[in-house]
């Protein structure tokens, strides 16, 4: 079924590591690690008295992923995911941050309705933690449900910055009133580590449905392409990965998880992952999925697979009615092989872990959302475009929102809004990478997907497939600058992001 990804990765990691040594990246680059900090203005680093709700502290971590088989990374806490963060919706709070590094900060709290100056963007005026020092950051968390925080510095062509490393942790906002039914709940965090670069290979996208591709955007992508290739260009740059961990831990060597006949488990889940699109079933079982990026569906519904996009989350009920030791894991088998899966036990049975794959599956999020249902119409339409620019800068693709490419050079933004309206963004990708889009500060509602209308999804992040189209609508309910990018590092730290601002 993933035929196409699994060869890819598998020639990434193969070639990977030769073809970034051919280049030798270094400090004479033009990609900057992070934007500079006087971009931000002076650090907020004096804290008040009493102690913080959290801390953490960014630092350079030995992280063991198997038994004798360490990797060094930059963490919080010394940790890997980061340590979960509850707080009660609506409720202030304090985290304090210390950078243990070289290197100035950003710590973005993905998925929150917050102010620019904690955000966690330097593009929208958020002061960096600065090296060697600390700030305390105020939050008053909302809304409810599954959120993570995250370093948002840019990698660049530096495989140890930004998302590549392990800067990466779980939020959960409990509400004032808890939905649903479980007896308990079990976070997990998929990650990739030790990247390497290569050129050529494509993702596969077979799973996305609809799968209607607008025949406009497909044609003038191909002929770009090959109009690059005939020139003599190289395929631009991808990212493949040595190791493959849920939790920090490869397959078979983290504690699995326990479970009862009978109980009813709620995973939370989140894609981690710099660059990776992944998947994840457990034989013999479905998921319920009941939340996406942390907001309740309209209509919960059973399915065999979950996709997650970099940086989405899914809460599904999980029903332990089929006792057995089995594998939780990624659908491709080299990546399952290389680590991403965990164990699930049930009380009771012994044994080496079982793997079975599901049937075929197509993720749709029209399948969570209200039935018969059209969202309102918006007060206003933001057209954008995606485009790609082929092995563009030294060997890495360019990409372009309606022909603009985004630099720390110019950071003003694009697109300007009205407080309280609703704006619908018609988001064409003329490219044939899947795209998971991220809008900062706001929740969106999925309006329209390769055609088909939709209402009732509200997300954070959304994944728009190879040339097609997706519309989703949001309202602009809280002011200030405001960053719209892919959450695909190497796609972001390549010019695939823009601002709003409110006027």
């Amino acid at each position: 079924m993933r035929k196409g990804v699994t060869s890819r990765r598998r020639f990434l990691k193969i070639a990977g590591a030769a073809g970034a040594g051919l280049f030798g990246f270094g400090p004479s680059v033009r990609w900057p690690a992070l934007f500079a900090p006087r971009s931000c203005g002076p650090p907020s680093t004096q804290p008040e008295t009493g102690p913080p709700a959290h801390t953490l502290r960014i630092e350079a971590s030995a992280i063991e992923i198997a038994p004798k088989r360490v990797i060094s990374a930059i963490s919080y806490n010394g940790q890997f995911p980061g340590p979960l963060l509850r707080f009660k919706e609506g409720q202030a709070e304090t985290v304090d941050v210390y950078n243990n590094t070289d290197t100035p900060e950003q710590l973005h709290w993905h998925g929150q309705m917050v102010s620019t100056d904690v955000d966690g963007a330097a593009e929208e005026g958020t002061p960096f933690i600065p090296a060697h020092g600390m700030r305390r950051i105020y939050i008053t968390p909302r809304p409810a449900g599954f959120r993570f925080y995250h370093t948002h510095n840019r990698g660049g062509a530096d495989l140890h910055s930004g998302q590549y490393s392990g800067q990466a942790g779980p939020v959960y906002i409990d509400p004032r009133h808890e939905p649903g039914s479980y007896d308990k709940e079990v976070f997990l965090v998929l990650k990739e580590f030790e990247p390497s670069l290569s050129q050529g290979g494509d993702m596969a996208q077979d799973f996305l449905a609809p799968a209607t591709r607008v025949k406009e955007l497909e044609t003038a992508g191909e002929s770009s392409m090959k109009a690059s290739l005939a020139k003599g260009m190289p395929h631009g740059y991808e990212v493949g990965y040595r190791y493959f961990t849920i939790n920090g831990r490869m397959l078979g060597h983290g504690e699995p998880v326990r479970v009862k006949r009978g109980e009813r488990v709620l995973f939370h889940i989140l894609n981690g992952s710099a660059t990776e699109i992944r998947s994840l079933a457990l034989p013999g079982h479905s998921f319920k999925v009941v939340a996406l990026d942390g907001n309740s569906v309209p209509t919960p519904a059973e399915v065999p697979v979950l996709w997650l996009g970099t940086a989405e989350r899914i809460c599904a009920v999980v029903e332990m009615n089929h006792p057995g030791v089995w594998v939780m894991g990624d659908l491709a088998d080299d990546d399952r092989g290389h680590g991403m899966g965990i164990v699930v036990e049930y009380a009771g049975r012994k044994g080496q872990p079982v793997w079975t794959p599901p049937k075929p599956f197509h993720w749709n999020y029209a399948r969570f959302a209200k039935p018969n249902t059209i969202a309102p119409e918006p007060d206003e339409v933001i057209d954008m475009t995606f485009t790609k620019q082929n092995a563009a800068d030294r060997g890495f693709n360019l990409w372009a929102i309606n022909d603009k490419v985004f630099t720390s050079d110019a950071m003003s933004a694009t697109f300007h809004l009205r407080e309280g309206r609703r704006y619908r963004l018609r988001m064409r990708n003329g490219s044939d990478d899947i795209h998971p889009i991220h809008l900062h500060r706001h929740s969106f509602e999925v309006t329209k997907i390769a055609g088909k209308s939709l209402a009732g999804v509200m997300k954070d992040v959304v994944m728009v497939g190879g040339y097609q189209e997706v519309e989703v609508d949001f309202t602009a309910d809280n002011p200030g600058l405001t960053l719209f990018h892919c959450h695909q590092q190497l796609h972001m730290d390549f010019g695939f992001m823009t601002l709003f601002d409110y006027v």
